[in-house]
C-alpha cells in the first residue's frame, strides 16, 4: 500500500510524500557456483522487490535458483553482480559484521532441517538469538514464553529439540525466527522434512502471524500447500524469474 497522499489531504499542503521503498529488493543480480573447474550459473539477473507484510512463494524445481536469490536477499551470501538494497539504500559496501547485524535485528530465518541447537531447550532456542542481539535475561525470558505460546508450545519450553517431532522443532524454529521482531522471515523449503497435517498447520500458523504481526515471509518452495497460501507467487526457471503474479 502506497504511503503517499493528496496534498489536500496534508495539513501542511506541502508536497505529497514519498512511497516507502522495498523492504529489500534485488537488482539485476546474478550468482554462479564453481562446481569443479566449470561456474555453473545459479540466479541470472533476476530483480526482485519485497515489502512489508508480503507473503511471498518463490516457487521452483530444484536447481531453479530459489535458495541462491534467498541467500543473496537475506545477506547470507554476496551476488557476483548487480545489488541488493535493503531500504532502498546499497547493502553491497556493507562489512560482514554490519550485515550479520541487519541479519540478526531485522531478518528471521526458517531451514528445512530446523537448525536447531540440541543442547538446548526449546526456550534456550528461542531465546540464543536474543542473547546475541543483547537483550537481558528477564526479557529474554517473557519473549520467549510470548513466543512458544504463539506457535502451541508454552508446555515444551524446557524440553531439548531431540525429544520433539518434526512439526514442534519446527515450530520452536519459527519462534526463534521471530525472536529479535524481524521485518521479514526467509522460509528455505520449511516443510520439506513435514507430513501434510504438520505442513498444513506450519502454513497456517506463519499466515496468521503475518497477519498478526506484519512481518514479511519469502519461502523458497516447490510444495504446492506453500503455493496455495501465498499472496504472490514467484516462479523461478533456470535462474530467471518465469512469472510474478499475485496469488
Amino acid at each position: 500500500m502506497s504511503t503517499s497522499a493528496s496534498i489536500r489531504d496534508r495539513p501542511d499542503g506541502g508536497a505529497p510524500a514519498a512511497p516507502a521503498p522495498p523492504l529489500v529488493e534485488a537488482i539485476d543480480v546474478f550468482r554462479s557456483y564453481r562446481l569443479g573447474a566449470a561456474m555453473v550459473p545459479a540466479v541470472t539477473g533476476v530483480s526482485l522487490a519485497i515489502g512489508r507484510g508480503e507473503f511471498v512463494a518463490l516457487q521452483g524445481p530444484s536447481g531453479s535458483g530459489k535458495t541462491t536469490l534467498l541467500n543473496v536477499l537475506g545477506l547470507l551470501d554476496r551476488p557476483d553482480a548487480g545489488r541488493v538494497l535493503l531500504d532502498g539504500e546499497d547493502a553491497g559496501a556493507l562489512s560482514e559484521n554490519a550485515r550479520s547485524d541487519l541479519r540478526r535485528d531485522r531478518f528471521g530465518f526458517v531451514f528445512q532441517t530446523f537448525n536447531l541447537i540440541a543442547v538446548l531447550s526449546a526456550r534456550e532456542n528461542v531465546e540464543f538469538p536474543m542473547a546475541l542481539a543483547g537483550v537481558g535475561a528477564a526479557e529474554r525470558a517473557r519473549r520467549s514464553r510470548e513466543l512458544l505460546a504463539a506457535v502451541g508450545l508454552a508446555e515444551k519450553a524446557e524440553i531439548r529439540p531431540d525429544l520433539l517431532s518434526g512439526g514442534q522443532r519446527q515450530r520452536v524454529a519459527i519462534a526463534r525466527a521471530l525472536a529479535n521482531g524481524p521485518e521479514l522471515v526467509f522460509a528455505d523449503e520449511p516443510t520439506a522434512n513435514l507430513d501434510s497435517h504438520t505442513a498444513d498447520g506450519i502454513l497456517d500458523l506463519m499466515r496468521g502471524l503475518s497477519d498478526e504481526r506484519g512481518v514479511a515471509f519469502l519461502f523458497a518452495t516447490h510444495d504446492p500447500r506453500v503455493v496455495a497460501r501465498a499472496r504472490r507467487v514467484v516462479a523461478l526457471a533456470d535462474g530467471r524469474i518465469a512469472q510474478d503474479r499475485l496469488a
